[in-house]
């Protein structure tokens, strides 16, 4: 199992750094207390995949029971459970910048100056920052920064293959997808359902396919559009892009938008890219 601690200075960018970690398939708590740390890895010893990788947000919002972390954390030592601990901070007149600009309550109170709440905070943290195995600074980072360093860290491989893209099918005659990033018309291309014994089928189903990909233009279609995301994707996540969702539209969502939604996620994923293709109006029609 591979548990984060993720903790630091309130306004350094903990909450990012969560959001990005569960982005990339760890299971996260924020503001547990950490006298249940110890409980919480035991419940994510299994043999479960879906728990295997754990973020816990730790810090000082927890009040009284912040008192109770060293102890947390040297029980895990004892049970053998390697902890990484993530200190992210910044530097004074940061925080006070994102203060101001967010208009957020210092979790210290309002009854001091900004300041004293920060200055405060910092030493109740200096026990967790001399436990931190990285320490990030997010004083002149940008947000897709912060996330960029933070998937090399703890992503697995490459991290452009780190966005979610989810390639959707869907007819015109029923309205463009309000999500979609990127929209394909895929109506040039000869359309089944004018073929008597493929009009119940869809575009997932093997003569429907072979149909469909059997005109030069849907596989050029196919080349070029994939050529075009293999370029368009690593740039979208260096802009701090996670999730990507690419409409292919026929006229009724049901036989060629189906077909190239598969082929396209297909070739992403052989790229590794994490793909899914998804259908929002393909139904079977029933056969008269």
């Amino acid at each position: 199992m591979k548990l984060v601690v993720v903790t630091g200075l309130s306004g350094a960018g903990k909450t990012q750094a969560l959001h990005t970690l569960e982005d990339i398939g760890f299971y996260c708590v924020d503001n547990l207390p950490p006298v249940l740390i110890p409980n919480m890895a035991k419940l994510c010893m299994g043999d479960d995949p879906a728990v295997q990788r754990v973020a816990l947000g730790i810090d000082t919002r927890s009040g009284a029971f912040f008192g109770q972390t060293d102890e947390a954390l040297d029980a895990l030592r004892e049970m053998n459970i390697h902890c990484d601990v993530l200190y992210l901070t910044a530097s004074d007149e940061e925080l006070i910048r994102r203060y101001k600009e967010t208009r957020r309550a210092h979790p210290m109170g309002n009854e001091e100056m900004l300041i004293q709440n920060i200055e405060k905070e910092r030493d109740m943290l200096r026990g967790m920052e001399r436990r931190a195995t990285r320490i990030i600074d997010t004083t002149t980072m940008l947000t897709r920064q912060l996330r960029e360093m933070l998937l090399r860290m703890y992503g697995e491989g490459d991290v452009d293959k780190s966005i979610s893209v989810n390639v959707l099918s869907f007819g015109f005659k029923h309205g463009i997808p309000q999500d979609a990033d990127l929209v394909f018309d895929v109506r040039f291309i000869p359309n089944p359902f004018y073929i008597p014994e493929m009009r119940p089928m869809n575009g997932a189903d093997k003569p429907v396919r072979d149909y469909v990909m059997s005109f030069e233009e849907s596989r050029v279609f196919l080349e070029k559009t994939l050529d075009l995301l293999h370029f368009l994707i690593p740039n979208y996540v260096s802009e701090g892009k996670d999730r990507l969702v690419i409409g292919v539209g026929c006229t009724g969502g049901q036989h060629r938008s189906v077909c190239l939604a598969i082929e396209i996620a297909r070739g992403l994923q052989q790229a590794g890219f994490r793909s899914v293709a998804s259908h929002r109006d393909a139904i079977y029609y029933a056969k008269k």
